[in-house]
C-alpha cells in the first residue's frame, strides 16, 4: 500500500518453457545408471557410480531429493545447496545401512527457478562431471565446470583438452554426492532470457559426440523431445560406451505473474 492509500500490484515475467528427455542403456553397458528429473521448476540429471546396482539407486536419489525441491515454493539459490548437501547425507547413510551399496556416489547436474533479488532467475547447479550447456543466438556455451581430474589437470596447462579426451583418468571425478565429507556444488545464477535453450546431459553423450555435433542438433530440431532423442540416439550411434541422458529445455515466451511466483509454466 503507497502512502496515498493505492494499491501497488508489482508483476514479474515467469519463463515459459518446453522440454523434452531421452536417456539410452548404451550399447556396452548392462545397466542404465543415469536417472532425470523434469519437474515443475527443477530440471536435473544425474549420472550413478559404484556398480553392483548401487550407483542406479544413488542417482534415483539425488533426483528424488531434488523433487522434494520442486515441490517447495520461494526458492532460493541457498535452498538449491542446503538440499545438495542434505542429499549427499543421505546416500552416504544408504550406504552405511546396506554395505553392498558402500561407496555409491552420482553427479548431479542441473537448473532450477529461484527467486533472485526478488525476481524469477534460473540458478545452475553441478556437482561432478555431468553438464549444463545453454544454446542461444546459435552460440554453444558450456555453462559448469566438470569436477574431474582431467579437467583439473588441463586448467593446469599439463594436458591439451584433445589429450584429456583420451587419458586413463578421464572418468574420474574429484566432487560426487555420496561422499563423506559434503562436496561444495556450483552454483551459477542467470537471468530468463527468452529463446534461451539449456542441454542437460550426462558425460555419455558429451564423451560420444563433439560440441559442433551438438550444436547442429540443438539448432536443427525445434522440438525438445526430438532433439533430447537425437542427441541420445546419435551418442549410442557412435559408440555408446556409457549410458547417455540427455534434457532439453526451451525457454519460449515469458508470462506476466503476480510478484513471488517462481515456478515455469510448461507448454506442450
Amino acid at each position: 500500500m503507497s502512502s496515498a492509500g493505492v494499491r501497488v500490484e508489482v508483476v514479474v515475467s515467469v519463463p515459459v518453457v518446453r522440454v523434452g528427455a531421452a536417456s539410452d542403456v548404451g550399447a556396452v553397458r548392462a545397466a542404465n545408471e543415469d536417472s532425470f528429473l523434469v519437474g515443475e521448476s527443477v530440471f536435473a540429471v544425474a549420472d550413478g557410480m559404484g556398480g553392483h546396482a548401487a550407483g542406479d539407486v544413488a542417482s534415483a536419489m539425488a533426483v528424488e531429493g531434488l523433487r522434494g525441491l520442486d515441490a517447495e515454493g520461494g526458492k532460493r539459490a541457498d535452498d538449491v545447496r542446503a538440499r545438495l548437501v542434505r542429499v549427499n547425507a543421505d546416500i552416504v547413510a544408504a550406504g552405511v545401512r546396506d554395505p553392498g551399496r558402500s561407496g555409491m556416489g552420482t553427479t548431479v547436474t542441473g537448473i532450477c527457478l529461484v527467486d533472485f533479488a526478488g525476481s524469477p532467475h534460473w540458478v545452475v547447479f553441478n556437482v561432478g562431471d555431468s553438464r549444463v550447456y545453454r544454446f542461444a543466438d546459435g552460440e554453444f556455451a558450456q555453462l559448469t565446470t566438470d569436477h574431474s581430474e582431467v579437467a583439473e589437470l588441463v586448467a593446469a596447462g599439463e594436458l591439451t583438452p584433445e589429450e584429456a579426451a583420451v587419458d586413463f583418468r578421464r572418468n574420474v571425478v574429484t566432487r560426487a554426492l555420496g561422499s563423506a565429507v559434503a562436496p561444495e556444488p556450483d552454483l551459477l545464477v542467470l537471468p530468463p532470457t527468452e529463446g534461451d535453450r539449456f542441454l542437460l546431459c550426462s558425460d555419455g553423450l558429451t564423451n560420444e559426440l563433439p560440441d559442433e555435433d551438438i550444436a547442429a542438433v540443438l539448432a536443427r530440431v525445434d522440438d525438445p523431445k526430438e532433439a533430447a532423442q537425437r542427441l541420445v540416439a546419435d551418442a549410442v550411434a557412435a559408440g555408446g560406451r556409457d549410458n547417455v541422458t540427455a534434457v532439453v529445455l526451451d525457454h519460449v515466451r515469458s508470462a506476466a505473474d503476480d510478484a513471488g511466483e517462481t515456478a515455469p509454466r510448461k507448454v506442450t
